[in-house]
C-alpha cells in the first residue's frame, strides 16, 4: 500500500468523509433542537387543524365549538385530555425529517459557499451569494425530507382523530410510510412538495443567510472570537393543491385563519434556531470539524 493511502487511513473520519460527517453532525444538532421545541410545533399544528375538524362536524357553528383555541389553551388541552407525553406525539418522524432536512440543507449550503460560489481572498462572502445559497439549500433539504414531513404531520393528527372517536390510521411511523406509499405511490410521499420547498427556500434565506452573514461579520470586524457568544448573537391530502387549500381555508374560516398558529410557530423558530446553531457549532468543534 502506498504512503498516501496509509496517511489517508490515519486521518479522522471527519476528514476522510467531510460531507457525510457534516450531514450526521447537523442531524444530531437538529435532533436536540427538535426534542427541546417539539411541543410548540405540535401546538401549532393543532391550532391549524382544529378549525377544519370543527367545520367537518358542525359546519357554520365551528367558530364557537372548536375544542380549544390559543397557544396556551391548546397545549393545556392536549395535556389534560391526552397526557403530558402526547406533547411529543409525532416526534420520531419529526426527528427523521430534521436529520434529512438539516443534513441536506447544511451540506448543500457549505458546498455552494466553499466550492461553487467561493469566498473572496479576504474571506468575505457576499450577501447575494449567501441569499442564493440559502434558498437553494432550503429547496434541496426540503425536497429530500418531504416524505418524512408528510408522515410527521399525519402522525400529529392521530391524537385529534382519537378525541373525535375516529379509528387511528397508523400503528407507527413505519406503518404510516408504508400506508401512504401503498395508497399514493412515490408521488404520494411527495404530496405538497411545491409549497413546502417554496416555504423552505424563504425560511433558509432568512436562517442560513442571517446566521452566516452576521457571524462572519462579527468575527472579521469586531474583537469577538468564533465562540458560543458569537454563535448566540448570530443566531395533508385533504386538498387538491396549495391553491385549493388556500381557497378552502379562507372560505371556511376566513382570511385570518391563514395565520392560525403564527405565534407558536414564531416562538418555536427562535429557540429552535438558537439550540440548533449552538449545538451544531459545539459538536463540530468537539469532532474536529472547522467552524461553520
Amino acid at each position: 500500500m502506498s504512503a498516501p493511502e496509509d496517511e489517508e487511513r490515519l486521518l479522522p473520519l471527519t476528514q476522510r468523509w467531510p460531507r457525510a460527517s457534516k450531514f450526521l453532525l447537523s442531524g444530531c444538532a437538529a435532533t436536540v433542537a427538535e426534542l427541546a421545541t417539539f411541543p410548540l410545533d405540535l401546538t401549532k399544528t393543532r391550532l391549524q387543524i382544529q378549525g377544519e375538524a370543527a367545520l367537518a362536524r358542525l359546519g357554520g357553528g365551528a367558530g364557537e365549538a372548536a375544542p380549544y383555541r390559543g397557544m396556551v389553551r391548546t397545549a393545556l388541552g392536549i395535556v389534560q385530555e391526552e397526557g403530558f407525553l402526547k406533547l411529543w406525539q409525532g416526534v420520531t418522524p419529526a426527528i427523521y425529517r430534521h436529520i434529512v432536512y438539516s443534513g441536506g440543507r447544511m451540506v448543500t449550503y457549505e458546498h455552494l459557499r466553499e466550492v461553487v460560489f467561493g469566498k473572496g481572498e479576504d474571506k468575505h462572502y457576499p450577501l447575494w451569494k449567501s441569499v442564493i445559497g440559502g434558498m437553494m439549500a432550503g429547496v434541496v433539504g426540503q425536497f429530500l425530507a418531504n416524505p418524512t414531513d408528510l408522515v410527521k404531520v399525519q402522525m400529529q393528527m392521530e391524537g385529534k382523530r382519537k378525541l373525535e372517536g375516529k379509528p387511528l390510521r397508523f400503528r407507527g411511523v413505519h406503518h404510516a410510510f408504508a400506508k401512504i406509499f401503498a395508497e399514493g405511490g412515490i408521488r404520494g410521499l411527495w404530496a405538497g412538495w411545491v409549497p413546502n420547498i417554496q416555504r423552505a427556500a424563504l425560511v433558509n434565506m432568512g436562517d442560513l443567510t442571517t446566521y452566516d452573514t452576521v457571524k462572519h461579520y462579527l468575527v472579521l470586524n469586531t474583537p469577538l472570537e468564533d465562540n458560543i457568544m458569537t454563535h448566540g448573537l448570530s443566531r395533508g391530502l385533504l386538498y387538491k393543491s396549495s391553491t385549493d387549500c388556500l381557497i378552502q381555508a379562507v372560505q371556511g374560516e376566513g382570511f385570518m385563519s391563514l395565520y392560525k398558529g403564527f405565534l407558536p410557530s414564531w416562538l418555536r423558530m427562535t429557540p429552535w434556531s438558537l439550540v440548533f446553531w449552538l449545538t451544531y457549532e459545539k459538536i463540530r468543534e468537539m469532532s474536529g470539524v472547522s467552524p461553520f
